[in-house]
């Protein structure tokens, strides 16, 4: 690769020529700036970042705040993280990772010094204390996630809503009708994070407007078992499950069920809705409404490229309808056993 020096006699320029001709730092004539243009593109030289940036005026940089819990489920964090750096090489911009515990310093730092051109926020809480500093920061941001207050926020997530309704109509349409959800932990629920929330809110609401029995339980891994036990001596009559918890809780789902006696999908019918994982390689794979990382970031992506680069964006919360996958885990029942 060719240095600056090179360019430089190459156009017959000084080397503080080459760099103000790259970088639009000073005036100079056009007939110069060509010269050193088609010298630089002919040599195959790359000016430094700084240089671009001082010519663009862009970083070609978007932040991921994406702070790290300890009940965070890290494969599908690092999923997500993932699929916004693919997504941003589309649009020819890197990724800086944001992971620390203090999740408002990095926004703030990352805002004032220019850093990045644009950020998006990921792992949202009903609260969460970015949304805040996203109002006051000129910084364009976008939302992986709904908080509670979406005010002046661009968000995008998975319509969980009316992935809790579809997985419930389908359970009915089995002709199931004592239906619980496994939800995420308690510790998940106490940080009030955005989407177990507005999941299991929306279940409780459309199980009792549809009149069937319900219960939701909030099992860890290590007491999956004795949550399903006493959930069974809860409503001893259930027929339908609804999966909206992580990996470690979901795999262990039906061993505990055969431990329990029951068959699924004959004597339960389960349902994974609204999860970011391959449920191929479970004991018996889940039918699953997923929550689709590539789709969230791609949309929020661009919507945040599109405000950096002027274009009209939406300011509102998009939601992406759910889609439904079929694996076979869930049976109609037998017409004589239907409603009892």
């Amino acid at each position: 690769m060719a240095s600056i020096e090179e360019v430089a006699r190459e156009a017959g320029v000084s080397i503080s020529t080459v760099s103000y001709a790259l970088s639009g730092k000073r005036a100079i004539s056009e007939s110069t700036r060509s010269r050193v243009q088609e010298a630089a593109q002919r040599m195959g030289y790359q000016p430094k970042a700084s240089a671009r940036m001082l010519a663009s005026k862009h970083s070609q940089i978007i932040a991921v705040t994406a702070p790290i819990h300890d009940d965070t489920d890290r494969e599908a964090h690092m999923s997500f993280a993932l699929e916004v750096t693919r997504a941003a090489r589309t649009h020819d911009y890197d990724t800086l990772l944001l992971v620390h515990d203090d999740a408002i310093e990095g926004i703030r730092r990352t805002a004032a010094t220019s850093l990045a051109d644009g950020i998006i926020v990921l792992d949202v809480d009903a609260n969460d204390e970015r949304v805040t500093l996203a109002r006051t920061i000129a910084c364009p941001t976008v939302f992986v996630g709904v908080p509670s207050d979406t005010t002046g926020l661009i968000c995008v997530d998975l319509d969980f809503e009316t992935a809790a309704e579809m997985a419930i109509d389908r359970l009915i349409e089995a002709g199931r009708r004592s239906i619980a959800l496994i939800s995420h932990s308690r510790e998940v629920i106490e940080r009030q994070q955005n989407f177990p929330l507005r999941f299991s809110k929306r279940f409780c609401e459309y199980a009792a407007e549809r009149g069937v029995e319900f219960a939701v339980i909030h099992p860890s891994a290590d007491s999956t078992s004795a949550e399903i036990s006493a959930l069974l001596e809860r409503l001893p009559s259930l027929d339908g499950l609804i999966v909206n918890a992580g990996p470690e809780v979901a795999w262990r789902v039906v061993p505990v069920l055969e431990s329990l006696d029951r068959t699924v999908p004959e004597d339960i019918s389960i349902i994974a809705a609204g999860v970011p994982y391959s449920v191929d390689r479970f004991p018996i794979p889940f039918d699953t409404i997923p929550l689709d990382a590539t789709a969230s970031c791609e949309l929020a992506v661009q919507m945040l490229v599109d405000q950096i680069e002027k274009r009209p964006a939406p300011q509102e919360v998009t939601l992406i309808p759910p889609s439904y996958v079929e694996r076979g885990s869930v049976r109609r029942r037998p017409p004589a056993q239907e409603g009892g």
